[in-house]
Protein backbone atom coordinates (compact mmCIF):
# COMPACT_ATOMS: atom_id res chain seq x y z
CA UNK A 1 0.00 0.00 0.00
CA UNK A 2 1.23 3.68 -0.65
CA UNK A 3 1.97 4.86 2.36
CA UNK A 4 3.30 8.82 3.68
CA UNK A 5 5.26 11.08 0.62
CA UNK A 6 5.06 8.40 -1.87
CA UNK A 7 2.89 8.93 -4.64
CA UNK A 8 0.56 7.22 -7.51
CA UNK A 9 1.83 5.96 -10.90
CA UNK A 10 5.12 7.94 -12.16
CA UNK A 11 6.50 9.27 -8.81
CA UNK A 12 4.98 12.84 -9.14
CA UNK A 13 6.05 15.24 -6.72
CA UNK A 14 3.21 15.90 -3.66
CA UNK A 15 1.13 19.00 -5.15
CA UNK A 16 -2.75 20.13 -5.83
CA UNK A 17 -4.18 20.79 -8.43
CA UNK A 18 -3.55 24.28 -9.48
CA UNK A 19 -6.11 26.76 -10.27
CA UNK A 20 -6.66 30.43 -11.45
CA UNK A 21 -6.57 32.77 -8.47
CA UNK A 22 -10.30 33.35 -8.18
CA UNK A 23 -10.98 29.62 -7.35
CA UNK A 24 -12.17 28.90 -3.88
CA UNK A 25 -9.93 26.10 -2.08
CA UNK A 26 -11.35 22.50 -0.86
CA UNK A 27 -9.53 19.76 0.94
CA UNK A 28 -10.45 16.11 0.28
CA UNK A 29 -9.90 13.40 2.39
CA UNK A 30 -10.83 9.80 0.76
CA UNK A 31 -9.70 6.46 0.81
CA UNK A 32 -10.33 2.75 0.98
CA UNK A 33 -12.79 1.54 3.76
CA UNK A 34 -12.03 1.07 7.17
CA UNK A 35 -9.12 3.45 6.49
CA UNK A 36 -10.28 5.85 9.08
CA UNK A 37 -10.92 8.68 6.82
CA UNK A 38 -14.09 10.16 8.46
CA UNK A 39 -12.86 9.72 12.01
CA UNK A 40 -9.53 11.83 10.66
CA UNK A 41 -11.51 14.28 8.72
CA UNK A 42 -13.68 15.12 11.97
CA UNK A 43 -10.48 15.95 13.85
CA UNK A 44 -9.43 17.98 10.78
CA UNK A 45 -12.76 19.45 10.51
CA UNK A 46 -12.70 20.53 13.82
CA UNK A 47 -9.08 22.02 13.96
CA UNK A 48 -9.29 24.21 10.67
CA UNK A 49 -12.82 25.11 11.61
CA UNK A 50 -14.24 23.33 8.51
CA UNK A 51 -17.61 21.64 7.41
CA UNK A 52 -17.45 17.84 6.05
CA UNK A 53 -20.09 17.20 2.75
CA UNK A 54 -20.16 13.47 2.32
CA UNK A 55 -18.79 11.54 -0.79
CA UNK A 56 -20.52 7.83 -0.29
CA UNK A 57 -22.61 6.87 -2.55
CA UNK A 58 -24.91 4.92 0.32
CA UNK A 59 -24.84 7.94 3.11
CA UNK A 60 -27.06 9.44 1.04
CA UNK A 61 -29.71 7.54 1.94
CA UNK A 62 -32.24 7.44 5.48
CA UNK A 63 -31.98 4.59 7.42
CA UNK A 64 -28.75 2.94 6.03
CA UNK A 65 -26.93 3.22 8.84
CA UNK A 66 -25.00 0.56 10.11
CA UNK A 67 -24.01 -1.27 6.61
CA UNK A 68 -22.73 1.91 5.10
CA UNK A 69 -20.87 3.43 7.82
CA UNK A 70 -22.20 6.63 8.56
CA UNK A 71 -20.92 8.81 11.38
CA UNK A 72 -23.37 8.89 14.26
CA UNK A 73 -24.04 12.56 15.69
CA UNK A 74 -22.07 11.64 18.70
CA UNK A 75 -19.04 10.50 16.18
CA UNK A 76 -19.74 14.11 14.50
CA UNK A 77 -18.22 15.68 17.81
CA UNK A 78 -20.37 19.38 16.98
CA UNK A 79 -18.92 19.13 12.73
CA UNK A 80 -21.35 20.22 10.61
CA UNK A 81 -21.86 16.99 8.15
CA UNK A 82 -23.85 17.71 4.58
CA UNK A 83 -25.37 15.23 1.77
CA UNK A 84 -26.14 12.45 4.48
CA UNK A 85 -29.82 11.17 4.15
CA UNK A 86 -30.87 13.26 1.72
CA UNK A 87 -32.69 10.53 -0.19
CA UNK A 88 -35.08 7.81 1.06
CA UNK A 89 -34.65 3.96 -0.33
CA UNK A 90 -36.05 3.12 -3.40
CA UNK A 91 -35.04 7.12 -4.54
CA UNK A 92 -33.28 7.33 -8.12
CA UNK A 93 -30.16 8.98 -6.82
CA UNK A 94 -27.83 9.87 -9.70
CA UNK A 95 -23.72 11.08 -10.13
CA UNK A 96 -25.84 14.27 -11.64
CA UNK A 97 -27.72 15.03 -8.21
CA UNK A 98 -24.37 14.47 -6.31
CA UNK A 99 -22.87 16.73 -8.20
CA UNK A 100 -25.49 19.68 -7.60
CA UNK A 101 -25.90 18.88 -4.13
CA UNK A 102 -22.30 18.76 -3.19
CA UNK A 103 -21.41 22.09 -5.13
CA UNK A 104 -24.54 23.92 -3.23
CA UNK A 105 -23.04 22.49 -0.07
CA UNK A 106 -19.39 23.40 -0.66
CA UNK A 107 -20.50 26.96 -1.65
CA UNK A 108 -23.11 27.68 0.88
CA UNK A 109 -20.46 26.02 3.52
CA UNK A 110 -17.66 28.39 1.61
CA UNK A 111 -19.87 31.79 1.99
CA UNK A 112 -20.13 30.62 5.85
CA UNK A 113 -16.30 31.71 5.78
CA UNK A 114 -15.37 27.69 7.04
CA UNK A 115 -13.47 26.20 4.84
CA UNK A 116 -15.15 22.77 3.36
CA UNK A 117 -13.80 19.09 3.70
CA UNK A 118 -14.88 16.36 1.05
CA UNK A 119 -14.90 13.41 2.78
CA UNK A 120 -15.70 9.77 1.56
CA UNK A 121 -14.67 6.82 -0.25
CA UNK A 122 -16.60 6.82 -3.60
CA UNK A 123 -14.19 7.46 -6.04
CA UNK A 124 -16.96 8.73 -8.79
CA UNK A 125 -18.42 10.96 -6.30
CA UNK A 126 -15.06 12.50 -5.12
CA UNK A 127 -13.67 12.78 -9.00
CA UNK A 128 -17.10 14.47 -9.92
CA UNK A 129 -16.19 17.63 -8.09
CA UNK A 130 -12.32 17.60 -7.78
CA UNK A 131 -12.24 17.26 -11.48
CA UNK A 132 -15.62 19.03 -12.38
CA UNK A 133 -17.32 16.50 -15.00
CA UNK A 134 -19.25 17.96 -17.38
CA UNK A 135 -22.13 15.58 -17.04
CA UNK A 136 -25.06 15.41 -19.09
CA UNK A 137 -28.16 16.84 -17.67
CA UNK A 138 -30.24 13.68 -19.02
CA UNK A 139 -32.90 12.91 -16.45
CA UNK A 140 -33.99 9.45 -15.77
CA UNK A 141 -36.57 8.11 -19.14
CA UNK A 142 -39.27 5.81 -17.74
CA UNK A 143 -40.16 4.65 -21.31
CA UNK A 144 -35.85 3.74 -21.49
CA UNK A 145 -35.74 2.15 -17.63
CA UNK A 146 -38.55 -0.37 -19.11
CA UNK A 147 -37.06 -0.95 -22.26
CA UNK A 148 -33.69 -1.20 -20.51
CA UNK A 149 -35.45 -3.71 -17.55
CA UNK A 150 -35.81 -6.57 -20.26
CA UNK A 151 -32.79 -6.85 -21.15
CA UNK A 152 -29.93 -8.65 -19.33
CA UNK A 153 -26.57 -7.42 -17.11
CA UNK A 154 -24.67 -8.26 -20.04
CA UNK A 155 -26.74 -6.94 -23.00
CA UNK A 156 -26.47 -3.96 -20.85
CA UNK A 157 -22.81 -4.25 -20.60
CA UNK A 158 -22.20 -4.90 -24.26
CA UNK A 159 -24.38 -2.12 -25.37
CA UNK A 160 -21.83 0.15 -23.20
CA UNK A 161 -18.69 -1.41 -24.67
CA UNK A 162 -20.15 -0.84 -27.96
CA UNK A 163 -21.46 2.82 -27.72
CA UNK A 164 -19.46 4.66 -24.83
CA UNK A 165 -16.57 2.29 -23.79
CA UNK A 166 -15.22 5.30 -21.36
CA UNK A 167 -17.93 4.61 -19.61
CA UNK A 168 -17.63 1.49 -18.43
CA UNK A 169 -14.20 2.85 -16.79
CA UNK A 170 -14.68 2.11 -12.91
CA UNK A 171 -18.16 1.28 -13.36
CA UNK A 172 -18.84 -1.86 -10.72
CA UNK A 173 -20.08 -4.79 -12.96
CA UNK A 174 -21.39 -6.33 -9.76
CA UNK A 175 -23.79 -3.17 -9.41
CA UNK A 176 -27.26 -3.84 -11.98
CA UNK A 177 -29.00 -0.66 -10.71
CA UNK A 178 -25.48 1.32 -11.79
CA UNK A 179 -25.07 -0.43 -14.91
CA UNK A 180 -28.67 0.29 -16.10
CA UNK A 181 -28.28 4.12 -15.23
CA UNK A 182 -25.28 3.91 -17.00
CA UNK A 183 -27.17 2.23 -19.67
CA UNK A 184 -29.71 4.71 -19.65
CA UNK A 185 -27.38 7.63 -20.19
CA UNK A 186 -26.05 5.92 -23.46
CA UNK A 187 -29.15 5.56 -24.87
CA UNK A 188 -29.49 9.14 -24.00
CA UNK A 189 -26.37 10.04 -26.32
CA UNK A 190 -24.01 10.45 -23.56
CA UNK A 191 -20.57 9.22 -24.92
CA UNK A 192 -18.53 9.79 -21.61
CA UNK A 193 -16.52 11.37 -23.31
CA UNK A 194 -15.81 15.08 -21.34
CA UNK A 195 -14.56 18.20 -20.60
CA UNK A 196 -14.00 18.57 -17.37
CA UNK A 197 -14.67 22.28 -15.53
CA UNK A 198 -12.88 22.34 -12.37
CA UNK A 199 -14.75 24.45 -10.00
CA UNK A 200 -12.23 24.73 -7.05
CA UNK A 201 -8.35 24.30 -6.27
CA UNK A 202 -8.14 21.23 -4.66
CA UNK A 203 -5.83 19.66 -1.72
CA UNK A 204 -6.58 15.59 -1.76
CA UNK A 205 -5.64 13.72 1.00
CA UNK A 206 -5.06 9.75 0.72
CA UNK A 207 -6.22 7.43 3.81
CA UNK A 208 -5.17 3.70 3.56
CA UNK A 209 -2.64 1.20 5.44
CA UNK A 210 -0.11 -1.61 4.45
CA UNK A 211 -2.86 -4.23 3.33
CA UNK A 212 -2.69 -7.11 6.50
CA UNK A 213 -3.34 -3.64 8.51
CA UNK A 214 -6.22 -2.80 6.60
CA UNK A 215 -7.89 -6.29 6.09
CA UNK A 216 -7.77 -6.49 10.43
CA UNK A 217 -9.34 -3.50 10.46
CA UNK A 218 -11.82 -4.63 7.68
CA UNK A 219 -12.33 -7.60 9.98
CA UNK A 220 -13.05 -6.01 12.98
CA UNK A 221 -15.61 -3.04 11.74
CA UNK A 222 -17.48 -5.90 10.14
CA UNK A 223 -17.89 -7.69 13.48
CA UNK A 224 -19.01 -4.30 15.37
CA UNK A 225 -21.42 -3.44 12.53
CA UNK A 226 -23.06 -7.03 12.70
CA UNK A 227 -23.22 -7.25 16.98
CA UNK A 228 -24.49 -3.66 16.17
CA UNK A 229 -27.50 -5.27 14.56
CA UNK A 230 -26.35 -4.58 10.47
CA UNK A 231 -28.54 -7.67 9.99
CA UNK A 232 -31.88 -6.20 11.98
CA UNK A 233 -31.46 -2.84 9.87
CA UNK A 234 -31.56 -4.67 6.35
CA UNK A 235 -34.78 -6.57 7.95
CA UNK A 236 -36.14 -2.78 9.07
CA UNK A 237 -35.34 -1.33 5.70
CA UNK A 238 -37.51 -4.30 3.82
CA UNK A 239 -40.17 -3.80 6.35
CA UNK A 240 -40.71 0.03 5.76
CA UNK A 241 -40.48 -0.68 2.12
CA UNK A 242 -37.15 -0.78 0.65
CA UNK A 243 -37.16 -3.10 -2.17
CA UNK A 244 -34.67 -6.29 -2.78
CA UNK A 245 -33.50 -4.36 -5.87
CA UNK A 246 -32.84 -1.44 -4.44
CA UNK A 247 -30.74 -3.57 -1.44
CA UNK A 248 -29.33 -5.44 -4.00
CA UNK A 249 -27.90 -2.97 -6.04
CA UNK A 250 -25.94 -1.11 -3.13
CA UNK A 251 -23.66 -3.72 -3.13
CA UNK A 252 -22.00 -5.17 -0.28
CA UNK A 253 -22.99 -5.05 3.40
CA UNK A 254 -26.82 -4.82 1.77
CA UNK A 255 -26.93 -7.08 -1.42
CA UNK A 256 -25.33 -9.89 1.23
CA UNK A 257 -27.39 -9.47 4.15
CA UNK A 258 -30.11 -9.24 1.80
CA UNK A 259 -29.33 -12.84 0.10
CA UNK A 260 -28.53 -14.22 3.86
CA UNK A 261 -32.18 -13.03 4.79
CA UNK A 262 -33.27 -15.00 1.55
CA UNK A 263 -31.72 -17.82 2.30
CA UNK A 264 -28.99 -18.20 -0.28
CA UNK A 265 -26.45 -19.02 1.89
CA UNK A 266 -25.87 -22.46 3.58
CA UNK A 267 -24.79 -20.96 6.64
CA UNK A 268 -24.17 -17.69 8.70
CA UNK A 269 -20.09 -18.42 8.63
CA UNK A 270 -20.81 -19.05 4.64
CA UNK A 271 -22.52 -15.58 4.27
CA UNK A 272 -19.41 -13.90 6.89
CA UNK A 273 -16.68 -15.18 4.70
CA UNK A 274 -18.17 -13.75 1.40
CA UNK A 275 -19.05 -10.68 2.41
CA UNK A 276 -15.52 -10.10 3.67
CA UNK A 277 -13.48 -11.29 0.83
CA UNK A 278 -16.25 -8.58 -0.89
CA UNK A 279 -15.02 -6.04 1.11
CA UNK A 280 -11.86 -7.15 1.09
CA UNK A 281 -12.02 -7.32 -2.62
CA UNK A 282 -13.88 -3.40 -2.48
CA UNK A 283 -10.89 -2.18 -1.20
CA UNK A 284 -8.17 -3.34 -3.43
CA UNK A 285 -10.38 -1.85 -6.24
CA UNK A 286 -10.82 1.46 -4.83
CA UNK A 287 -7.11 1.30 -4.48
CA UNK A 288 -6.44 0.69 -7.98
CA UNK A 289 -9.09 3.81 -8.90
CA UNK A 290 -7.71 6.25 -6.31
CA UNK A 291 -4.25 5.22 -8.09
CA UNK A 292 -5.03 6.47 -11.31
CA UNK A 293 -4.82 10.45 -9.44
CA UNK A 294 -1.43 11.98 -9.34
CA UNK A 295 -2.11 14.38 -7.17
CA UNK A 296 -2.91 12.12 -4.07
CA UNK A 297 -0.42 12.52 -0.63
CA UNK A 298 -0.76 9.39 1.28
CA UNK A 299 -0.91 10.14 4.61
CA UNK A 300 1.22 7.98 6.70
CA UNK A 301 -2.07 6.69 9.28
CA UNK A 302 1.09 4.03 11.40
CA UNK A 303 2.69 7.06 12.69
CA UNK A 304 1.18 11.15 13.33
CA UNK A 305 -1.40 11.41 10.37
CA UNK A 306 -3.35 14.03 12.09
CA UNK A 307 -0.24 16.31 12.34
CA UNK A 308 1.00 14.88 8.55
CA UNK A 309 -2.63 16.52 7.53
CA UNK A 310 -2.57 19.59 9.40
CA UNK A 311 0.46 20.06 7.89
CA UNK A 312 -0.44 19.98 4.75
CA UNK A 313 -3.72 21.78 5.10
CA UNK A 314 -1.95 24.52 6.56
CA UNK A 315 0.34 25.41 3.35
CA UNK A 316 -2.43 24.76 1.29
CA UNK A 317 -4.42 27.42 2.80
CA UNK A 318 -1.53 29.55 3.73
CA UNK A 319 -2.41 33.37 2.76
CA UNK A 320 -6.07 32.90 2.67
Amino acid sequence: MMQGKHRAARGCPVSHKKAAKHMEKLTVITGTNASGKSRLGIKLAKKFGAEIISADSRQIYEGLDLGSGKVTKEEMDGVPHHLLDVAKPNDFYSLVDFQRDAYKAIDETLARGNKAFLVGGTGLYVNAVTDGYNISLQGPSMEKRRELNAKSKEELIGMIREKAPEMLEGLDLMNTQRIERTAERVLAGDTGKRVNVPRYETLVLGVTWPREVLYERIRERLDRRLSQGMIDEVKRLREQGATDEFLYGLGLEYRYILMYLRGEFESFDAFYQKLFMEIRHLAKGQMTWFRKRTDIHWIDMTKNPEAEASALIEEFYQGR
